[in-house]
């Protein structure tokens, strides 16, 4: 028996995980107990990551759709049927009737070469899950950081002295951020958590703000407030390290903590305490998720947390800093790697044109498209129009994933021609024209990056059984196109991307292989040892100072009303990830939630004459589902929360893009919940 490294499918944590192998099968999980982040630690969903290797549900050869069923295909006729189809569509419509959906899923060599390809092809149209999670972040701390990630790595939290966790249910849904926040705890740090629903990592906080849904930069501002009022802030540090303050002084000097206590349904008292904790402490950390991100003021959200680091200069020390947790194991390596429609690699815009060229010219052209290309909701939105006529999905699931998903199965009905990439046959595969089944995180090897930035080798543990991994398959494809002459390596492409990105040119496949505990980008040079915390001297921005963006509360996009009176929230849960095509096919995952539920506050049960685990029908201006009761205190009255890894609750959610990030607003839609479900979910 052999055991090797793999990192976790799951999250973005970043977890290592042992595979024990014994004649080329994998018969169990062994512990990785010397990683400074887990200390051999897993989540449920780490735990059962090896049921996805030869589970009966995936899909093992090519499928083409024809008059309604599935044929199976060899991969010679399916490749050239997808080059074909795409280059079809590409001579008769243009680049830009193409789109393509990366993955957060794949590894940074498979990202790169997905968006590599899209971009030889003339299109910017390619884009990834990160458009729905944490563009915000991207946007909001480049500008006012100079880098959108997060700034300390998770163990660093021990170092903390005060802990503000502000939408982010990390105990379910990144167990391993609670081990380090409780260590903090044990050594008296002070833990508050904003958020709607009296979530488990609710209960760490010593201070639990229960804040109406679509008011974080009410309750942010008015911490900022009371923070000048008292003299708390760090002069010395904005006058050394930022720009903007007076602006972002000028825009609190009539904002009360009475007035964020009106907005947040807060007590004021509760806000005061919040931010003398915050402001007082040696070493504070702000810690969020997508209850900060998924909304029409997404980016606004951000810059209002950058703001109030900075006003304390709580940034580019041990124990302090922001932390965006990601939510799929390699969004943020994803993100890196320019899979994203105004973005190449390394945060390179695309109209910028030095960068782009740059790029351009290790690729072996003159210039690449400057036009950024359309987002995932754009790209749908163009579908239906018909705009975009062809669409390449490499481990996406926008069926269940897209807001307002009603309008995306639309969409991708009317496509000439759908290819979709995955392991299972997910809902939006099953709309597919053809279907691409390929190798799961064991059956590959690669490199993926976490959410704090530490960048990781996989190992391939087994072989995969009549699939291709996701760069083998693009790496045959863009040579059936004649992008390249060559199919590639994992280790070739990760030494192009070292070449394309600054950031990542000390990190080798040499180097990462030999480490145990991966390399943080930035990391510069083969010499570099890569760099932990960020923005230690100066931040990363073209001269080295940190800047305030002033953000004002606004109302969220909608409201309850007559025929909509209650708030509908989403989130994830322990057993689930994301649109559950992984963990509903994962019996111990499964099994823990099987169906669709709903949160309701007693009060509302009450008036409503519900009882708990009935079936109701909730629906908003776009859609409904039905769902289970769970009657709870967790969700304050007037506010019911779904987990949307199940299909069906984004058919309720809206559409409504920040203006910047172009993320959709998914964390507040009205609704009404009815008795009388007709069937089971």
């Amino acid at each position: 028996m052999k055991v090797v490294p793999t990192i976790c499918p799951y999250c973005g944590a970043g977890c290592p995980l042992g595979i024990k192998v014994s004649n080329g099968e994998a018969i169990g999980i062994e512990y990785i107990t010397d990683h400074p982040l887990t200390k051999g630690a897993l989540c449920p969903k780490g735990n059962a990551a090896l049921e996805i290797l030869y589970h009966p549900n995936r899909i093992r050869s090519p499928m083409v759709r024809e008059r309604g069923g599935w044929r199976e295909i060899g991969w010679d006729e399916a490749l050239e049927l997808l080059a074909r189809r795409l280059m079809e569509v590409k001579e008769k419509h243009g680049p830009d009737a193409l789109g393509f959906l990366s993955s957060a899923k794949a590894t940074n060599e498979e990202n790169y070469l997905f968006q590599k390809m899209a971009r030889l092809l003339g299109t910017n149209n390619v884009d990834h899950c990160a458009r729905l999670c944490h563009s915000p972040s991207v946007v909001g701390l480049r500008k006012a950081l100079g880098s959108g990630t997060m700034t300390n790595p998770i163990p660093d939290l021990a170092n903390s002295r005060c802990i503000f966790i502000l939408g982010s249910n990390f105990a379910e849904n990144h167990p391993i951020v609670s081990r380090w926040v409780l260590e903090a705890k044990d050594r008296g740090a002070f833990v508050i958590v904003a958020d709607p629903r009296y979530t488990p990592t609710a209960q760490l906080a010593n201070l639990y703000l229960p804040l109406r849904p679509g008011t974080n930069i009410a309750l942010l501002n008015g911490m900022m407030a009371v923070i000048l009022r008292e003299g708390l802030a760090d002069f010395q540090f904005i006058a050394q390290r930022t720009k903007g303050f007076e602006a972002l002084r000028a825009s609190l000097s009539d904002f009360s903590v009475e007035k964020a206590s009106e907005i947040t349904g807060l007590n004021p008292a509760d806000i005061v305490t919040a931010a003398r904790a915050y402001a007082r402490s040696e070493a504070s950390a702000i810690i969020y998720c997508m209850g900060v991100t998924q909304h029409a003021t997404g980016t606004d959200n951000v810059l209002a947390c950058a703001n109030l680091a900075l006003m304390c200069g709580q940034v580019g020390r041990p124990g302090t800093g922001l932390f965006p947790l990601r939510g799929q194991n390699n969004v943020q390596g994803a993100s890196d790697m320019g899979a994203l429609a105004d973005l190449l690699p390394g945060y390179v815009p695309t109209t910028d044109d030095g960068g782009r060229r740059r790029l351009a010219s290790l690729w072996g052209r003159e210039d690449l498209p400057p036009k950024p290309g359309l987002t995932v909701v754009e790209m749908m939105e163009a579908a239906i129009e018909g705009k975009i006529k062809a669409m390449y999905i490499m481990g996406e699931n926008p069926a269940v994933s897209d807001p307002k998903a009603g309008d995306t199965l639309k969409a991708l009905e009317k496509l000439e021609f759908l290819a979709v990439q995955d392991l299972f046959l997910t809902e939006t595969a099953q709309l597919a024209h053809l279907v691409l089944p390929v190798a799961c995180w064991a059956e590959k090897s690669g490199s993926y990056t976490s959410t704090e930035r530490r960048v990781q080798w996989s190992e391939k543990a087994v072989e995969p059984q009549g699939v291709l991994s996701d760069l083998e398959i693009i790496g045959l494809l863009g040579k059936k196109i004649g992008l390249w002459d060559k199919t590639f390596s994992p280790e070739e492409v990760l030494r192009e991307i070292g070449l394309a990105i600054p950031a990542y040119r000390g990190i080798t496949p040499e180097r990462l292989k030999a480490s145990t505990e991966g390399i943080f980008w930035p990391c510069p040079d083969q010499s570099h040892p890569g760099t932990p915390i960020l923005h230690r001297d100066r931040f990363l921005t073209p001269d080295g100072k940190a800047n305030f963006y002033p953000v004002s509360h606004q109302p969220p996009k909608e409201e309850p009303s007559l025929n909509f009176p209650l708030i509908m929230t989403t989130g994830r849960m322990v057993a689930h990830y994301n649109s559950g095509a992984l963990s509903r096919n994962i019996l111990p995952l499964s099994r823990y939630a099987p169906s669709l539920w709903v949160e309701i506050n007693p009060q509302d049960a009450e008036e409503m004459g519900l009882v708990e685990g009935e079936r109701v029908r909730i629906s908003s201006p776009r859609g409904e589902v039905e769902a289970m009761v769970r009657i709870s205190e967790k969700v304050i009255p007037g506010l019911i929360f779904l987990p949307f890894h199940f299909p069906g609750v984004n058919f309720l959610t809206l559409k409504e893009l920040d203006p910047e990030a172009r993320i959709p607003a998914y964390k507040v839609s009205a609704c009404r919940v009815e008795k009388g479900g007709s069937h089971g979910v």
